[in-house]
């Protein structure tokens, strides 16, 4: 029989991603049965039959031999002498079996039909790449970048399916251009206007998490557990890991002889900073491995406010803050402490708390010093206007009126 275009789109089927053969033809079927519903008012007595193997299909419609002038519904029913025509030995009684072509059914409809069967095959698709993704997340997931925009660059898995990047969810190295392969993690699944809509991202601490469980066989095999990861992503992260076998040395294991393990970690973000540290409930110690790779001299804990004041020596203070802030704010995040920084100074050193300027200089600018760890009027003045303006969000001009009114207390 002829399909008349529309069985020829089953050839696109074999295209269609996520769906197996038996689900197309139960769809195509469904389709039949509601083509046959509109022209004979019901599909009851019609048997639907499909090829698997190129989508061929056969209609045949069975309805019951009444004698003459007898038949109450033609759907169901055919009069003996029409019944006849087709096959002279029928009797009363017996089943009356016809193949339904395609043709009979009008150019009009059969394009409808097309139409609804593409539609609904396209409404399957995407609700399998939503529950296939929706398991994922989490996963690391590897595809080529088709497309950057501004805000968000187009990927495409393996299969061909679109994964959303969003510029947020880049790291700031990050240059991609078309073709580029690229590694992310699956972040979040959502379905929007019936489209699924996939977001990968490369700065979730979870995306560190999976490298390094891919680098690291102790870790996939739960021999060294990841407490807690923070990360400014492309810039520093601390990982803190912990292993319940003594004869295994967490750290170790995490970087690897010569650093082999953590370089390729290093190198997919971008050559961010990774600080692997033991973890430990002793919050002292703690926080003092969180702040490295600066010394602490003393901590003092408040544990009810949750924060620790820090004690170091001045050339100290530095390492502690980290460029542009990042190591203590990282400290802070991973400890769950507020950590404030305060320098040791020297006996014989003649030094001015910079509270002591509370009536020269507004509080919320002390304040945004002593966040940095600049709580003595020398420690602002060791650094030049440039650096105090990077390492606080203070203004050029409050900064240089700060410099003169502490300068003056030592002329």
């Amino acid at each position: 029989m002829s399909n008349i275009n529309l069985i020829d789109s089953f050839q696109e089927f074999k295209d269609f991603k996520n769906i197996d053969r038996p689900t197309v033809i139960s769809v195509l079927e469904e389709v039949f049965r509601s083509m046959l519903r509109k022209r004979f008012g019901t599909d009851e007595n019609c048997d639907i039959i499909v090829n698997p193997d190129n989508g061929d299909l056969e209609i045949w419609r069975t309805r019951t031999v009444m004698e003459d002038g007898f038949s109450e519904d033609d759907d169901l029913e055919i009069e003996l002498l029409e019944a006849s025509k087709i096959d002279p030995d029928i009797a009363v009684g017996d089943d009356f079996i016809e193949q339904i072509t395609l043709e009979s059914f009008g150019r009009r409809a059969i394009l409808a039909a097309r139409q609804t069967l593409v539609s609904k095959v396209l409404e399957l698709e995407k609700d399998e790449i939503f529950k296939k993704y929706k398991d994922r997340v989490g996963e690391i997931v590897t595809g080529e970048v088709y497309q950057v925009w501004k805000k968000e660059t187009l990927v495409l898995d393996d299969e061909g399916n679109e994964l959303l990047m969003p510029k947020t969810d880049q790291i700031p190295a990050d240059y991609f251009k078309k073709g580029d392969s690229v590694r992310a993690i699956i972040s979040k699944v959502e379905m929007i206007n019936s489209n699924p809509k996939i977001i990968i991202s490369r700065t979730a601490p979870e995306f560190l998490q999976r490298l390094f469980e891919m680098e690291v066989p102790e870790i996939f095999d739960g021999l060294i557990t990841i407490k807690k990861i923070v990360r400014e992503p492309g810039e520093r992260a601390k990982v803190a890991v912990e292993s319940y076998d003594d004869r295994i040395d967490p750290v170790g294991a995490c970087v690897g002889m010569k650093g082999s393990r953590i370089h390729g970690i290093v190198r997919e973000l971008k050559n961010e900073n990774i600080d692997v540290i033991n973890f430990t409930n002793n919050v002292s110690l703690y926080i003092q491995r969180a702040l490295s790779p600066a010394k602490i001299t003393s901590i003092k804990l408040d544990e009810e406010e949750k924060r620790a004041a820090v004690y170091l020596k001045p050339d100290q203070v530095s390492l502690a803050i980290g460029r542009g802030g990042h190591n203590i704010k990282l400290a802070g995040k991973l400890t769950g402490y507020e950590i404030d920084v305060y320098r040791e100074a020297h006996e014989d050193e003649e030094d001015v708390d910079i509270e002591e300027f509370s009536d020269e200089i507004e509080g919320w600018v002390i304040d945004e010093f002593k966040r940095v760890g600049l709580d003595t009027a020398k420690s602002v003045l060791a650094l030049t206007a440039d650096e105090l303006v990077k390492r606080t969000d203070l203004e050029e001009n409050t900064v240089k009126e700060v410099i003169e009114i502490l300068r003056t207390e030592f002329e």
